[in-house]
């Protein structure tokens, strides 16, 4: 199972760098071209000089060079013993405050299915910039998202009396707080050290990261004379988050579609009916707004842009059998999820898309969907409702994978609360 361990974080020095809420910023892949100058702008020891790079030649060299004159200069600063961190992360959702309460640690990194397993399937993706971000910086400025089972509720009374200590840090506003918590006491560490032992973890979010460190760990021990088990490139720095934490959030990944045909579009209608019950839903203010969280009628998929003005909700229909177009050797789990059915009956099937086309893209935002379907830039969209965590935890706990980008888990990980060196 999964060896998870304290580490001696490096953390931000808050009397050089004044307010920590103006130096974290999100994880690479998912700042836009606007808020990158939005966090170069906001303060000049903002975590995205490392974690995106700033524009030269050599970004690499040059995050590498921004990182050793910041621990030269105090900015970053090593704590004095190893720690495991709790942290509560605080945001708004549908208009109610939650908190969703992370533990941050170390974890030795292993093959998948060797204690840590991805909860989907994972595409091909150019992974040589987070390499060689690694190989120039020696560090991991953002963990990764993990998710493990504590039905017993081992650790969850620790973390929590943790909480009522006294905090290493706080910021935030009336939108969304960070709290972070320090565990330094050895017994505790090997307590929550030991749970893990037992335990596996499975990949929320970061599967092309964790297969980068891998990458990266093969390579330094291939040059290390004598590799050491210990050695800090064998692990990498995951959040970790209890399956039935109040504050895990999960929304699906819209598909958006085109490079489709009118003849395909005209028929699409009539094919859809041989498999799901279609029914017309006007498309108003009131259900756009509905759209940001949930699906009418708890529908499992809706198409925007093949009706003028109308949102087609699609109910599947009981009396047809689709096991015959889904993978093989695949669990009742699996073919029921529906972005299995996006997937194989919809997409491949129906509209001959291959699983990696260009034409297919996806995003959490509903406005954004609308957006592009508005402007033409895509003709179809593919609503899905968000996968429950059940079903996640079932279909994980078996051994399976969900299909690639099933899930986006929100809010996502700060990058910049603690950097864990690799050096």
């Amino acid at each position: 199972m999964a060896e998870v361990c304290p580490f001696r974080g490096v953390r931000y020095d808050q009397q050089v760098v004044g307010d920590l809420g103006t130096v974290v910023c999100p994880p690479y892949d998912v700042i836009t071209p606007d808020q990158q100058k939005f966090y170069y702008d906001r303060n000049p020891y903002n975590l995205i000089r490392l974690e995106y790079g700033v524009p030269t030649h050599d970004k690499y060299s040059e995050a590498a060079r921004i990182f050793k004159k910041w621990i030269d200069r105090g900015v970053f600063k090593y704590e004095e013993s190893p720690a495991f961190y709790v942290h509560d992360y605080c945001f708004i959702y549908r208009g109610t405050k939650r908190s969703r309460r992370e533990l941050l640690a170390r974890v030795r990194l292993e093959p998948w299915g060797d204690g840590i397993y991805p909860h989907e399937e994972t595409g091909p993706r150019d992974k040589s910039d987070r390499l060689q971000l690694l190989r120039a910086c020696q560090a991991n400025f953002s963990p990764l998202f993990a998710l493990y089972n504590d039905s017993k509720r081992q650790i969850i009374p620790i973390l929590s009396d943790v909480s009522h200590e006294t905090p290493i840090m706080q910021f935030g506003d009336s939108r969304e707080g960070h709290v972070v918590w320090r565990i330094t006491d050895t017994e505790l560490q090997q307590e929550i050290s030991h749970f893990f032992s037992t335990r596996p973890i499975y990949m929320a979010d970061g599967h092309h990261r964790y297969e980068t460190a891998l990458n990266y760990q093969m390579e330094r021990s291939s040059a290390c004379a004598t590799p050491m088990e210990d050695n800090a490139y064998n692990y990498v720095m995951m959040s970790l988050v209890e399956f039935a934490d109040p504050g895990l959030v999960v929304f699906p990944l819209h598909r958006l579609v085109r490079g489709l045909t009118s003849s395909i579009l005209c028929r699409l209608k009539m094919q859809l009916e041989e498999f799901f019950i279609v029914d017309h839903w006007p498309l108003t203010s009131v259900l756009l707004d509905k759209l940001q969280y949930e699906l009418p009628d708890s529908a499992s998929l809706a198409v925007l842009g093949l009706e003028s003005s109308y949102l087609l909700v699609l109910r599947r229909r009981q009396d047809v059998s689709l096991q015959s177009m889904m993978p093989d050797n695949r669990s009742q789990a699996y073919q029921d999820l529906n972005i299995s059915l996006l997937n194989h009956v919809i997409l491949e099937k129906t509209l001959g898309f291959s699983q990696n086309s260009k034409d297919v893209t996806c995003t959490a935002d509903i406005s954004e969907v609308y957006r592009r379907i508005n402007d033409r830039e895509y003709q179809l969209a593919f609503l899905l409702s968000s996968p429950s965590l059940e079903t996640i935890k079932t279909i994980t706990g078996t051994k399976e994978k969900m299909p690639r980008k099933s899930t986006y888990f929100y809010p996502k990980l700060l990058s910049g609360l603690v950097v864990h060196s690799l050096g």
